[in-house]
């Protein structure tokens, strides 16, 4: 995930600044299950802090001790940590373990990268063994001709015989929620903690701060009318105006937009007047968009408080985006990823 890699790389920017060094854990391949999937990473500081995790918390102390000989003589590994007899997981998790240094270019494109909203390629060599020492590494590619490795010592031409995981980072999930009421703060707080970009534009009338969004990127205060929405295959619209007008003026501006998911607050009476209101000022609207609509928003889970509304909100949005259909896991009899 890309939030997560972005928590690395300012963490190793932090250790570099201490005069620590830093080593990355990459799941690379993984034989059987696991809490987590290839392409998970955790970042080891030279004073044992760690940053991210490979697994629920199990690993993480088993590759925190075998990174020692990476900080000792600095050459990449990989390392093996078998489930099946210690945790019941079912799995056999291949972790490589390389030195890592952020260097200022790769600083400048990841930071471009992340502003300009773009994909990017992180392609790890490494061989299926158990502690086995060699030239293994990372590069991390913006571009046909733009790629650079996370150490000055890694030359993926000289081991042409590795294993290749290849994993394409998409620009962090964006959430635009409009409107500026109590509710809106509790959704805002809770997809943070996803990791999640949040955008919050409130009303013009009762402009809002950045202070009263804890979690958020940017607050502003807009109108339907005046308003540039910026959005692309990674962002979810939330309407929570509780104002019928304002939310129809706002559907009308997202309309030529190509937006996965549109959430809208009211009930089920509601929806059917604004799906009239925009058939009589938008004639031409897609079928695309209007299933793009989901109104009332959310699962239904019971959800009674603000919080737990905003967790049923959530929770669809991820069941639309990783088009999953949303079921109880002791309902599924066979893998729950494919």
């Amino acid at each position: 995930m890309t939030h997560e890699f972005k928590h690395i790389l300012n963490q190793a920017i932090s250790n570099q600044q201490k005069k620590l060094r830093s080593v990355l854990a990459t799941v690379v391949h993984l034989e059987g299950s696991s809490y987590r999937k290839p392409g998970v990473r955790m970042l080891i500081s030279e004073n044992d802090t760690l940053t991210g995790a490979v697994s629920g918390g199990c690993v993480e102390k088993e590759v925190l001790r075998r990174a020692q000989s990476v900080f000792k003589d600095g050459k990449a590994k990989v390392i093996t940590y078998d489930g099946r007899y210690r945790l019941g997981c079912e799995g056999v998790l291949y972790i490589l373990m390389e030195p890592f240094k952020v260097s200022e270019e790769l600083l400048q494109e990841f930071t471009k990268c992340i502003e300009t909203r773009d994909s990017f390629l992180i392609r790890s060599y490494y061989e299926q063994e158990d502690e086995v020492i060699g030239d293994f590494g990372s590069i991390i590619q913006f571009s046909e001709t733009l790629s650079m490795t996370f150490s000055d010592t890694f030359n993926p031409k000289l081991n042409q015989k590795a294993h290749i995981f290849t994993e394409i980072l998409k620009p962090c999930f964006k959430l635009l929620i409009i409107g500026g009421e109590h509710d809106s703060v509790k959704l805002c707080t809770m997809a943070s903690l996803l990791g999640w970009e949040v955008e919050v534009i409130t009303s013009i009338k009762d402009p809002k701060d950045i202070s009263d969004f804890p979690g958020a990127k940017t607050v502003s205060s807009q109108t339907p009318e005046t308003i540039d929405l910026k959005i692309d295959g990674e962002t979810a619209v939330i309407l929570m105006t509780h104002n019928y007008v304002q939310d129809l003026k706002y559907l009308l501006k997202l309309q030529p937009l190509n937006t996965k998911y549109i959430g809208i607050l009211g009930s089920t009476k509601r929806r059917e007047e604004l799906q009239s209101e925009l058939m009589h000022y938008a004639p031409e609207l897609s079928e695309t968009f209007l299933e793009s609509i989901y109104s009332p928003a959310g699962l239904h889970i019971g959800a009674v408080t603000p919080e737990e509304i905003a967790l049923s909100i959530l929770s669809e949005i991820l069941s639309v985006v990783r088009e999953t259909e949303s079921l109880s896991l002791r309902a599924i009899t066979s893998k729950i990823h494919t």
